[in-house]
């Protein structure tokens, strides 16, 4: 019998980890909870070495966030964007981060998001995007990320979603490269 429901299921150290009610101003601030949540799926046995936040950029607080669950769950589309994501339309109980009445919002991820989370974001309702490693550092361990073009990135902004390359890089691309000095799996490449 085929299963009826899917249950998405964060690693319980995650809500110890975040500080829900704690601002995050400038994209730093953002995406050092981003690259925070790579390593502690990485370090806690987790996940892969991918985090995302989904931020309010009114009151800069964290809406929702994403580890990569790929290989826990045995789901090829949970990355960590895409877990954030969801979670961040559940939370506020509307199926997109666009609608009238709520505050713009931001995903903000560890590394440049793959051709499949770059898609979901458009379709999410962000208005603004923010990347820490790039897909050139992925690749450099072995992830494959897909179709992404710098058109891409035009076209995200020709819709109004702002895009920010390469916020604390290099905190970033260490997550990925300690990752590989692990022997971590890489799933896709």
């Amino acid at each position: 019998m085929p299963l009826s429901e899917i249950r998405i299921t964060l690693p319980a150290w995650v809500e110890r980890f975040v500080a829900w009610q704690e601002p995050c101003v400038s994209a730093e601030a953002r995406m050092a909870l981003a690259i925070g949540l790579a390593r502690a799926n990485v370090e806690g046995g987790t996940g892969g070495p991918f985090g995302a936040a989904v931020f309010d950029l009114v009151t800069h607080r964290p809406v929702a966030v994403g580890v990569n669950l790929v290989q826990s769950a045995q789901n090829a589309v949970l990355h960590a964007e895409i877990v954030a994501l969801m979670l961040a339309q559940a939370t506020l109980g509307r199926y997109t981060l666009n609608a009238p009445g709520l505050n713009p919002h931001a995903l903000v991820t560890s590394c440049e998001p793959c051709a499949m989370c770059l898609g979901a974001l458009l379709w999410s309702g962000v208005r603004e995007l923010e990347c820490g490693a790039t897909r050139a550092d992925a690749a450099r361990i072995g992830f494959d990320e897909g179709p992404v073009f710098a058109a891409s990135y035009a076209y995200l902004a020709a819709r109004g979603v702002g895009v920010r390359l390469e916020v604390r890089r290099a905190a970033a691309a260490a997550v990925l490269e300690d990752y590989r000095q692990s022997d971590g799996t890489i799933y896709n490449g």
